[in-house]
């Protein structure tokens, strides 16, 4: 499926019920033993967004994530989609696209939004985050930013479709809890957590579509 037919496809399906907690639960991460990470915020979760920007390069579908510098928190050294925090008076979309731009330096006037996928609590950093999907008519030109983006990975949407995509193996969450993790390997990086979590509700999507496509023919 090339890209333009799969935005157009995405866009009437992400209209309808999504998989949600189904596709999330299948990537969810378990403690390996008795030390188990506990999360009391005494505040509402802050709202937040993240992008999952398709493009088309080489004839493949592909998606950035950026790999963060290894620094003292809950999420060092993890990698993630691109994205952050709800400022003052923007909507879940401009936030996506903001930090599109400051993180990896794709303007939004380069991308297309599709819609989004199910919201997703993130326990650790308390935060509610709006995945929003979208598409770039050409290969973007990524420009990291050092203080945020130690690598910009690129995801192969065909690689994440595969049958046997999905890996598990014992990982050290915030270099102290020993945990279960389901992931994806995408170029030599362990994706697990949240962003896994979420690239699988995707996954589940397309795989869905591509068999309503098959059976089409």
């Amino acid at each position: 499926m090339k890209l333009i037919e799969l935005a157009d496809r995405l866009q009437t399906r992400l209209q309808q019920p999504l998989p949600g907690a189904m596709a999330h639960e299948m990537l969810r991460a378990t403690p390996a033993g008795s030390l188990i990470p506990k999360f009391n915020h005494a505040s509402q979760p802050r709202p937040g967004s993240v992008i999952i920007l398709l493009y088309e390069e080489f004839g493949a579908i592909r998606f950035p994530l950026t790999k963060r510098p290894d620094y003292v928190g809950a999420h060092a050294g993890q990698v993630s989609l691109p994205g952050g925090k709800t400022e003052k008076n923007e909507n879940y979309i401009q936030t996506a696209l903001r930090e599109c731009e400051e993180e990896i330096g794709v303007p939004s006037d380069h991308i297309q939004v599709i819609g989004k996928i199910s919201d997703f609590y993130i326990a650790p950093s308390n935060f509610i985050i709006s995945p929003v999907v979208a598409y770039s008519t050409s290969p973007p030109e990524f420009y990291p930013q050092e203080s945020e983006v130690a690598r910009i990975l690129n995801g192969n949407l065909d690689e994440l479709l595969r049958s046997d995509a999905i890996h598990t193996q014992e990982i050290l969450a915030a270099k102290k809890y020993p945990m279960i993790a389901p992931h994806f390997l995408i170029e030599g990086e362990i994706v697990w957590g949240a962003t896994a979590m979420m690239l699988n509700e995707l996954r589940i999507i397309v795989q869905e579509l591509n068999t309503a496509n098959n059976k089409a023919f």
